[in-house]
């Protein structure tokens, strides 16, 4: 694998990460862009103690553009991308955290404080196939999107002012994507997530190993979905969404730069295998937000157990579980497929013979 590091035009950062070590990526990026947007701000809600983004300049983002104009399609004059790719990561155009300076803060009102959005977001190409998707990556392709996670995993928990480093793929116009070719972002928050934060404290109430013993637990129930030597998915037994699978590796690590080479290897089998049998449920495809929970940069690491949240809000053909009163306004979740009857489907459809439509 060989990484190099460009400057866009607009001086933004992008990574080729390239099977061959025979790449040649010296051309220089000349283009005419658009300057970058200002930075966003960060307000806090003293009632959920919890932090907010503000960025006004993503109204303006890429919404839903032709596969003639896609941002993401290496070498046309609308590209992010000068030039073909195997996996590339740039520092979004839009970003929700960008800010490198001090970290000044100031009361706005309402017993709330702004500071400014410190922090990066960054877009991650899983391939330059506009048409293909995570699940029809080769072997080799979502190893290298492996090491390209790991990779910005290390160096964004470097930066100064980042606290947590979350790795994620929106997939599906009903999850409300932008974009439609393969990609997945990258966002490195200036605190610890909320939902991060009271895992952690469940963990650290616990005792033992919280994390362990629930994969010890689902290893030897009846929702597993799929597994190897390094890694198990499986649905959980309070599963929120109607479709909702986690893949553990069986080594507690902190987060994706920790697993070792045949951690890394062994993951994409059993995690596009149940993208196939996610898809093949209902015989369409599906849509599904990919969320990697890692530890902290710095604050309780020796609690963190990384794993991949992977869920889908259509709980039936032409039908989806929308998050409305209860789990919107009270965070209540009310999950319309049993987690069992959910694994046994997941179980039931794999990627042989299997006719999946749009």
């Amino acid at each position: 694998m060989k990484k190099t590091m460009i400057h866009l035009a607009d001086g933004r950062e992008l990574f080729y990460f390239d099977r061959s070590d025979a790449a040649d990526r010296s051309a220089r990026d000349e283009r005419d862009l658009p300057p970058r947007p200002p930075s966003s701000e960060l307000r806090y809600d003293p009632l959920m103690d919890e932090w907010v983004a503000i960025a006004g300049h993503r109204q303006t983002r890429t919404h839903l553009p032709s596969a003639e104009e896609c941002p993401l399609c290496p070498a046309h004059p609308g590209s992010e991308i000068p030039s073909w790719y195997d996996v590339v990561v740039f520092e979004n155009r839009f970003p929700s955290f960008s800010y490198v300076g001090p970290d000044t803060r100031e009361q706005v009102g309402g017993l709330s404080e702004v500071r400014p959005g410190i922090g990066r977001c960054e877009v991650v190409c899983f391939t330059a196939d506009h048409q293909s998707s995570f699940a029809a990556l080769s072997p080799e392709q979502v190893e290298l999107v492996m090491e390209a996670w790991a990779d910005r995993t290390a160096e964004l928990s470097a930066l100064p002012g980042v606290e947590q480093v979350f790795c994620f793929e929106n997939r599906g116009a009903e999850i409300g994507i932008t974009l439609p070719h393969p990609h997945g972002q990258i966002y490195a928050y200036p605190y610890v997530t909320p939902r991060t934060r009271q895992i952690l404290d469940n963990a650290e109430r616990y005792g033992g190993n919280l994390f362990a013993d629930v994969l010890a637990a689902e290893r030897a129930g009846p929702r597993v979905v799929a597994a190897n030597e390094h890694w198990t998915a499986f649905v959980p037994a309070a599963a929120r969404y109607p479709f909702e699978v986690h893949l553990y590796p069986h080594r507690q690590v902190p987060d994706l730069a920790a697993l070792n080479t045949e951690e890394r290897a062994a993951f994409g089998a059993v995690y596009t295998d149940v993208l196939w049998r996610l898809d093949g449920v209902f015989g369409v495809v599906m849509p599904y937000v990919a969320a990697w929970h890692q530890a902290p940069v710095r604050a309780r690491r020796e609690l963190g157990y990384l794993h991949l949240q992977l869920f889908s809000i259509r709980r039936a053909p032409g039908k989806l579980k929308y998050l409305a009163g209860s789990e919107s306004g009270m965070g209540a979740f009310v999950n319309d497929v049993r987690p069992e009857e959910a694994a046994e489907l997941l179980r039931g459809w794999g990627k042989p013979g299997r006719q999946i439509t749009d």
